[in-house]
């Protein structure tokens, strides 16, 4: 398996190259327009990026988490949801970084196998980074009102987490 591993991008890259020659196409050229392409690409996705990552920062250092915590732990204490795992659900749509980040904590401290690290696992698999997907996807072809997309992105992660607790409690 190792060997194949290292053998499969050259045998892709070598096929793209017959492909071009046979279809008479003037690879350098092309690659050097898709390069193109890709920096003017890179540059209209920039500011959406920068303003997405100053975003993050002033959610995170303004412990507004902590603050959401404090009001939520009657009622998960109710549902026997474990507070450890607040954070990452909060965090998910924003964030796919820090909630690895969170998770690997978890798994660190509670083990991968335990009730935690697993419920973590499903919420990782049952979310998505809306407003990363949002600033990126969005900022790339320049479409500036996004109407009901964040509502709907933010009802799916909602509706991830309540299924991912749902699936670990029935099957963990």
């Amino acid at each position: 398996m190792n060997k194949i591993s290292i053998i499969i991008i050259p045998l892709i890259v070598l096929l793209v190259i017959v492909y071009g020659y046979k279809k008479k196409i003037n690879i350098y050229d092309a690659f050097l327009a898709g390069a193109k392409e890709g920096l003017v690409s890179t540059f209209n996705i920039f500011p959406t990026l920068i303003a997405m990552v100053f975003a993050i920062n002033i959610f995170l250092k303004s412990n507004f988490i902590n603050f959401i915590l404090g009001f939520l732990k009657p009622f998960f204490a109710l549902l026997k949801i474990p507070l450890d795992i607040l954070p990452m659900a909060l965090l998910r749509p924003i964030s796919g970084s820090s909630t690895l980040v969170i998770m690997n904590n978890l798994f660190t401290t509670f083990g991968p196998d335990s009730f935690v690290g697993r419920l973590s696992s499903i919420l990782q698999g049952c979310t998505d980074t809306t407003f990363y997907v949002m600033s990126l996807y969005f900022g790339s072809v320049r479409i500036l009102k996004t109407r009901y997309a964040i509502k709907v992105g933010l009802f799916a992660d909602l509706c991830g987490i309540i299924a991912a607790f749902i699936i670990a409690n029935l099957f963990f």
